[in-house]
């Protein structure tokens, strides 16, 4: 059984596309410009990305169900996973604004792009609500159509209260940064919400319900090991927003310029004597030049290169762990974690 490709994955999408254009266009008698304008946010804002989140829809039912998929169920199980791509979509397009991030995926953020601006903001909510539309036309008859429509409007809530906390926690318009806040239980929350929920437990928890194996056990095993496996996926991400060249990332971190309470930042907060202390409060969250350089010095200072290298080995021996212990009597598959993991060890962007 072989892994999901990006080509394959990426030519449904046209056929997705065509379906929006045809409820937009035929049954709400939408003008074409406004399509036209709709379809260059799609193919923005969805296309170009690694797509991990949606390919792990399909590889996720080849496991559970132990053999190739059948051309029916490959398209199904692609049509899921291009749902949690525009998800991403939208979020990535209202976070680029919030943080005015400059590029993404190696382009300018769809806000930047000329013409575009802030009909962004109205952009953003328009790709997921092709989500629903999708998912009525092509899953309405099936069996767990309710509950993959609540799961993907209660993932999308904790999405938004994770980017409120985010935001409340680093707000963009402060002169200083509230440290006071800045530590890993908080750390932890934000990231079950921000990232855990929908980049690893919506695409098993679809995959399970796509193939009838979404017992109320089964559902907790995975989100138990799947929001461990999420928190290390954002730290990775927080180490590559300051460690990985931008050019091999596909964008330009902005977590010290933004003041976000980051893995680096509550590590740094941790690890710091007084001196370097007032480093971080001098310097961490502002613009202009020098204040990110000195931020960048001090992480380099207190060896967090090393600390991260110590938690990603910590934190994989945990989750292989919890990997050993599944109970497999109801369907649930160890190799869908093992699998997920192999994805997001040791990378790069």
């Amino acid at each position: 059984m072989a892994s999901a490709s990006l080509t394959r994955f990426e030519g449904i999408f046209p056929t997705l596309a065509d379906d929006i254009k045809k409820q937009c266009i035929e049954q709400y008698g939408l003008p074409v410009r406004v399509w036209q304008w709709f379809e260059k946010s799609l193919s923005h804002n969805a296309i170009g990305g690694k797509c991990n989140r949606g390919l792990s829809v399909i590889d996720t039912a080849r496991l559970l169900l132990g053999r190739d998929l059948a051309p029916d169920e490959y398209f199904h199980t692609a049509t899921l996973g291009w749902m949690i791509e525009l998800l991403q979509a939208m979020m990535l397009v209202l976070d680029d604004i919030m943080d005015a991030s400059s590029t993404r995926r190696g382009r300018p953020c769809w806000y930047l792009v000329p013409d575009v601006g802030m009909i962004a903001v109205n952009d953003a909510p328009m790709l997921e609500s092709a989500i629903y539309l999708l998912l009525k036309k092509h899953f309405r008859g099936h069996p767990a159509y309710v509950d993959m429509l609540e799961l993907f409007h209660e993932v999308s809530f904790r999405i938004e209260l994770g980017q409120t906390y985010d935001m409340l926690v680093a707000p963009q318009d402060s002169v200083t940064v509230n440290f006071a806040a800045f530590n890993q239980a908080t750390y932890n929350q934000i990231v079950a919400y921000k990232t855990a929920y929908y980049s690893f437990h919506l695409p098993v928890a679809l995959a399970m319900l796509y193939c009838g194996c979404a017992s109320a056990r089964n559902l907790e095993q995975a989100e138990r090991i799947l929001v461990a496996m999420g928190t290390y996926f954002q730290v990775q991400d927080d180490y590559l927003d300051n460690f990985a060249d931008p050019t091999v990332l596909g964008k330009v971190g902005t977590d010290i310029v933004d003041g976000k309470c980051s893995w680096l930042a509550v590590q740094a907060l941790e690890r710091c004597n007084a001196e370097q202390r007032l480093v971080l409060e001098e310097n961490y969250g502002r613009k202009g030049d020098g204040y990110e350089r000195r931020i960048k010095a001090l992480y380099d200072e207190l060896k967090l290169k090393e600390v991260y290298i110590q938690y990603e080995d910590a934190k994989v021996a945990e989750v292989r762990q919890m990997i050993h212990e599944v109970d497999e009597s109801e369907g649930l598959k160890k190799s869908v974690f093992t699998e997920f993991l192999s994805k997001i060890y040791k990378r790069n962007k």
